[in-house]
């Protein structure tokens, strides 16, 4: 069994003073993959960097305070890298990507956007990079034998059921008609599989972002933006996923929740 979490931290440093400590030392996961950690890897406890039973990469942004990815892993992989070859990107704490023996697993962190804004065209060029990357990654791992999961904030909520509020945001980023189509490109053109859709196909949800704004959290007004992406052999492994929402507004460590797969693998 191969189980593998991802979670927006919304600051590493944070979310270690709120409980992700406790978290990541009580998880039966074998992979964590985090984005925004928002920081350098001396800011860092050696309970937060380098926890106990875990291999870790971490991949801060060259914009001090801003995004940044990690992985971490109960076996050490066979490989590594930062990025996805990108001269604009690769610096900037969006992609990380450990290899092991039969699986190659990323943690992304995709620029959020803000729709008519600089941000939602920063947004549009990461995307036009980051598909045919995709569609590489999984033809070097198919010729190998491997299955590809990229875990991670995709920030776009592909389907109306991915979002409780989508009347009302058909024209704000994460939401726009553009991105979804781009998302559904990596499905349908690159080949990759929601996997978490797959186990639960009607919805709505099970989100995974809640604004810290008002009661959205309380009356489970949220956002399905955190994906477990994978190639078809290994979606269909797939046997269980969980939302980890906290049991209360004040239990919370992180405006996301981890979402964790189980893996028949």
């Amino acid at each position: 069994m191969l189980t593998v979490s991802t979670v927006n931290v919304n600051g590493l440093r944070a979310a270690a003073k709120k409980g992700f400590v406790e978290w990541i030392a009580a998880t039966g996961a074998d992979v964590v993959c985090m984005q925004e950690t928002r920081a350098e890897y001396d800011q860092l406890s050696d309970a937060v960097r380098a926890p106990e039973g875990w291999h870790t990469l971490l991949a801060p942004s060259s914009d001090k305070g801003r995004s940044g990815v990690a992985v971490y892993s109960r076996s050490a992989p066979v490989s590594s890298r930062i990025g996805f070859g990108s001269a604009e990107f690769d610096t900037s704490g969006r992609y990380a990507e450990v290899e092991f023996d039969g699986v190659i697993i990323g943690s992304l962190y995709l620029p959020s956007g803000e729709a008519g804004t600089p941000k939602q065209d920063e947004k549009e060029r990461f995307m036009e990079e980051f598909l045919p990357y995709l569609q590489e990654l999984r033809a070097r791992a198919e010729k190998a034998g491997k299955e590809v999961l990229v875990c991670g904030d995709w920030n776009i909520a592909h389907q109306e059921i991915d979002l409780k509020n989508w009347k009302n945001n058909r024209k704000s980023a994460g939401f726009l008609p553009e991105e979804r189509t781009w998302l559904s490109r990596v499905f349908d053109e690159a080949g990759y599989t929601d996997v978490v859709r797959g186990l639960f196909p009607e919805g709505p949800g099970p989100y995974s972002w809640w604004s810290y704004r008002g009661k959205a959290f309380d009356n489970d007004s949220g956002w399905r933006i955190d994906y477990h992406v994978a190639t078809g052999g290994l979606a269909g492994r797939a046997t269980e996923a969980v939302v980890e929402k906290a049991p209360s507004y004040d239990k919370r460590w992180s405006d996301h929740a981890p979402v964790t797969v189980s893996y028949d693998f």
